[in-house]
């Protein structure tokens, strides 16, 4: 028979740490309230959710390593960069998301990525509660998902409580 694993979401009882973005704050704040209604319908109780506030997107995966050293068990990341005449567009959307994925794989912990990287303003703000929905519910939805799927698992829950790290290889 084939063992299938699908994420349920279910909160009650774990921890989660959001790192969040000043940089285009009103964005980001409607990113924020998104992830935290998310995180509440699913049972997660407001004193297991750390918010943790950073200049930019480029701070965000620092954060959530910490956010994981602090004990949760699962991190949101959010975050808005916007399009502009420059380079650093690029650069900051490459590091992010790098950054996101290296908390990831180092830590062991789901990662909710919720970083929008839009050319204009108007695409963000529709994707922060407007008329493509809120994507920070959307990051928040999938990292509850991905740490149920997690419990799941027994060899990720060994690697996990051996420490960030364990587990991996090379």
């Amino acid at each position: 028979m084939v063992k299938v694993v699908q994420g349920a979401l279910r909160g009650q009882g774990k921890r989660f740490g959001i790192a969040v973005a000043r940089f285009n704050e009103v964005v980001t704040e409607r990113l924020l309230h998104g992830a935290i209604d998310a995180l509440r319908r699913h049972g997660v109780a407001d004193g297991d959710i750390t918010v943790v506030w950073v200049p930019g997107a480029f701070e965000l995966p620092t954060a959530c390593r910490w956010l994981a050293q602090d004990g949760a068990d699962a991190l949101v990341m959010l975050g808005a960069v916007v399009r502009g005449g420059t380079d650093h567009y690029e650069y900051v959307c490459s590091g992010v998301t790098d950054g996101a994925m290296r908390v990831g794989l180092d830590t062991g912990l789901p990662l909710g990525f919720g970083v929008l990287t839009c050319s204009e303003m108007e695409q963000a703000l529709a994707r922060a509660g407007g008329e493509h929905g809120n994507k920070g519910e959307d990051a928040a939805i999938a990292a509850l998902t991905m740490l149920d799927v997690q419990a799941q698992l027994p060899a990720t829950r060994s690697a996990r409580s051996a420490g960030p790290g364990a587990g991996r290889t090379g």
